[in-house]
């Protein structure tokens, strides 16, 4: 560009910006502001390509107008390009201001993303340094506020700059004022949709209204889920002024009752402290509300504050969400996790977990005592003795003693009775794994209807259980084993067959300063130890 021309050159590309920028604003739909974008590049800006590539609610961009070339918009009008191939361009891209060039001899790495794009024919080498080449790519991201801020709204692509040359640094400027002005139309026109819907849809509701007061009210009366308002401030914060009528059906009480209560007044004690948390501007809560049958509904709570008028009293609304379902669900994944899901018994982790929850790191020893060779099992297990420090509030886990007394040193302690069935292999190997799987839900509800409430019966995997008894003698747990065993032993019918399987039972004892995997494999070892001191029908008897 000679430098005498360079004066009117700017001048000329001053008045085609002013015009392109005023035809956005005369866009109605924005659909319409999408496409004035586009034409307005190609116009007014000297290229004889542009793609305007809008995000999407979910992230990704869609080719929502172009111009410049029938074909190329038969070819890309729709497409979507994702997220993050469209966040890697804008990054390795070299920065013209808030501009993002992408020279030919780098964008091969593009070329197998999925960003819709024209064809490119690769071309010669450009013949002079700042001559345009096929392959250049040269993107302008639209942002919602100035200077590159703020929410990523949409990229304008351009190709082809008229005269053959890359852009200068006037054209570069030029580009950048008429995407932040692009992008200011952009957001207006979705804007004015969103605010045409809701026009419509409250049209379709009621008819017109004419005040903001007024659409206030029938937005909150009508709404679908439950909203409040209550006082902010003052003696009578949070006192219920107003409830529309889906929250009076979601708790079963009338809209006069409701009046007459706060939200701390509903809430279930135990949530009392979660509500006082979130009972500010912007707080958010999931508790429970009491209904008027006296049950109680799961909701999600969430705060903002409205003010009756300019300079008047502030309010806050509160809107409800029933989430009785979704907790429910909840509840049911937390069980399956925990649970065996062909028998409904706590599983290996759980079993685990119970187990920790009762076990310290400190063994459990008198003051003063030393574990000694006879303080020790036949597989190597410390007898533990009285506490040392008698004001330690956890409540160790103790082997009891040989002589079951009942004094300080303990004469019960948590029982771990490790079950292995006899005889399932054959079972299994006869009639099938269904038949297999039957007989271990009934041996299952058979464990299940002999302990007390309070112990557990885990599966630990393929046929054998594990119970924890806590609170028993030597003599309770062997008589424990006893009863589990002759539950297990009856004929189990499945499909009008009757088979029978034994149970081996091994009884280890938890105690503090053992793992959990310790305590399994000790009451383990001794399940092989009797069932191999029993006789193969013995066993297969019970």
């Amino acid at each position: 560009m000679d430098t005498e021309s360079e004066p009117y050159v700017r001048l000329a590309t001053l008045r085609q910006l002013h015009q392109v920028v005023a035809d956005l604003n005369t866009a109605r739909s924005l659909a319409d502001t999408l496409q004035a974008v586009a034409d307005g590049v190609v116009g007014g800006l000297g290229y004889e390509l542009c793609a305007v590539n809008l995000v999407r609610p979910d992230g990704d961009l869609v080719v929502a107008a172009v111009a410049g070339s029938a074909g190329a918009e038969a070819l890309m009008a729709g497409r979507v390009g994702s997220r993050a191939s469209w966040e890697r361009r804008l990054a390795m891209g070299h920065r013209w201001g808030s501009l993002r060039f992408i020279p030919y001899d780098e964008g091969w790495v593009l070329d197998g993303d999925d960003v819709p794009s024209w064809h490119r024919e690769s071309g010669p080498a450009p013949r002079f340094p700042d001559e345009w080449h096929p392959q250049d790519r040269l993107l302008a991201p639209m942002y919602a506020t100035p200077a590159g801020g703020g929410e990523l709204i949409g990229v304008i692509s351009v190709d082809r700059p008229r005269g053959g040359r890359r852009p200068g640094a006037w054209a570069r400027e030029a580009l950048q004022t008429y995407t932040f002005q692009a992008g200011i139309a952009i957001s207006n026109a979705r804007l004015r949709a969103n605010m045409q819907r809701a026009l419509v849809r409250l049209e379709r509701e009621q008819q017109a209204l004419r005040a903001s007061e007024e659409s206030f009210r029938q937005a909150f009366e009508y709404a679908p889920s439950g909203m409040a308002i209550a006082e902010m401030g003052g003696d009578e914060h949070g006192k219920l002024l107003r409830a529309n009528d889906a929250l009076c059906r979601m708790l079963g009480r009338p809209a006069n009752q409701m009046r007459r209560y706060s939200f701390s007044d509903l809430v279930h004690p135990e949530d009392i402290g979660t509500l006082l948390r979130t009972s500010a501007e912007g707080g958010r809560a999931e508790l429970r509300l009491g209904r008027r049958d006296g049950t109680y509904l799961w909701v999600s709570l969430r705060n903002s504050v409205v003010a009756d008028t300019t300079d008047g009293p502030r309010f806050l609304l509160t809107h409800v969400e029933d989430i009785e379902e979704r907790k429910r669900h909840e509840l049911a994944l937390a069980h399956r996790a925990s649970h065996d899901s062909l028998t409904g018994l706590p599983n290996s982790a759980e079993l685990r977990a119970r187990l920790s929850s009762r076990l310290c790191s400190r063994p459990f020893a008198a003051e003063g005592h030393t574990a000694s060779a006879e303080d020790l099992d036949e597989f190597g297990y410390s007898f533990p003795a009285p506490p040392a420090h008698p004001y330690d509030h956890h409540v160790h886990a103790i082997e009891p003693d040989e002589s079951g007394s009942d004094g300080e040193g303990g004469g019960k302690g948590l029982a771990v009775l490790f079950c292995d069935l006899d005889g399932f292999k054959s079972i299994n190997d006869r009639f099938g794994h269904h038949t297999g799987d039957a007989v271990l839900i009934e041996v299952a509800r058979r464990l299940s209807s002999v302990v007390r409430d309070g112990d557990t019966v885990a599966r630990l995997g393929g046929d054998e259980f594990v119970v924890l008894a806590d609170g028993l003698d030597r003599d309770g747990a062997q008589d424990l084993a006893v009863r589990l065993r002759n539950a297990i032993i009856p004929p189990i019918r499945v499909d009008g067959r009757a088979v029978r399987v034994g149970a081996s039972f091994g009884i280890g004892w938890a105690g503090c300063g053992m793992t959990v995997e310790e305590v399994l494999h000790s009451a383990d070892q001794r399940m092989y130890v009797e069932k191999r001191s029993r006789a193969k029908a013995q066993r297969r008897a019970g």
